[in-house]
């Protein structure tokens, strides 16, 4: 993408939707890094509907160990991959406890050393948690990221780099949440709503739909 056309790119992502955030729903740092890690491979919607059980009994790292494995996958178990991830929750709980005091680090290589945790959860809790400027790149910002040719990399981590270097510091802080969204209900997989895209000037996608006159 022209470097003079990622500025308007992103102000126009911004005045669609001004205040982005996740759609996890969570409390604390520790309740992100569960609900993050849980979300692999499923819905936020399902992974919601799980943690309203679950942070209501554990909410802390202590009351997750204490819960128990079995209880928690009991509470998981509409969530795909769910005896893992049990297992995991409990490990990474555990971990918190006996090397970090019970909090949630803020350094990536200290979340990515969490079972069950990976970059793009690292990444998600230093932005959504802590207030930095970290992009997680998911199947959305990939898709979207190639599609519109803003950022075009062969795998998360080569588009995530790319971001980096394209979006403008100005942007930064919440160019993840707005991409996500554009991409899971705007610039979907399957069929692609190109008439309601606030990026359609910008996308240089040479299969996105003519905008019928009422769009333009």
């Amino acid at each position: 993408m022209p470097k003079d056309w990622v500025e308007p790119f992103f102000a126009a992502l911004s005045a669609a939707e001004p205040h982005p955030t996740t759609e996890l729903n969570y409390t604390s740092p520790y309740t992100l890094v569960v609900a993050v890690a849980l979300s692999a491979q499923a819905t936020d919607k399902g992974v919601n509907l799980a943690t309203e059980k679950l942070f209501k009994l554990a909410d802390t790292p202590e009351k997750m160990v204490a819960l128990g494995e079995d209880k928690v996958r009991e509470l998981i178990k509409t969530i795909g991959l769910y005896r893992n991830k049990a297992k995991n929750v409990i490990a990474l709980s555990r971990k918190l406890i006996d090397e970090f005091g019970g909090e949630v680090p803020r350094s990536r290589e200290a979340l990515e050393s969490l079972p069950g945790v990976g970059r793009k959860t690292a990444n998600v809790v230093l932005n959504v948690a802590f207030g930095e400027p970290t992009i997680a790149v998911d199947t959305h910002i990939f898709r979207v990221s190639n599609r519109t040719r803003l950022a075009p990399g062969k795998d998360p981590l080569a588009v995530e780099l790319a971001l980096e270097k394209a979006v403008p510091e100005n942007y930064k802080l919440h160019a993840h949440h707005w991409l996500i969204l554009h991409g899971r209900y705007v610039c979907k997989a399957r069929k692609p709503e190109c008439g309601k895209c606030a990026v359609y000037t910008y996308c240089l996608w040479p299969e996105k739909a003519p905008l019928e006159p009422e769009d333009v």
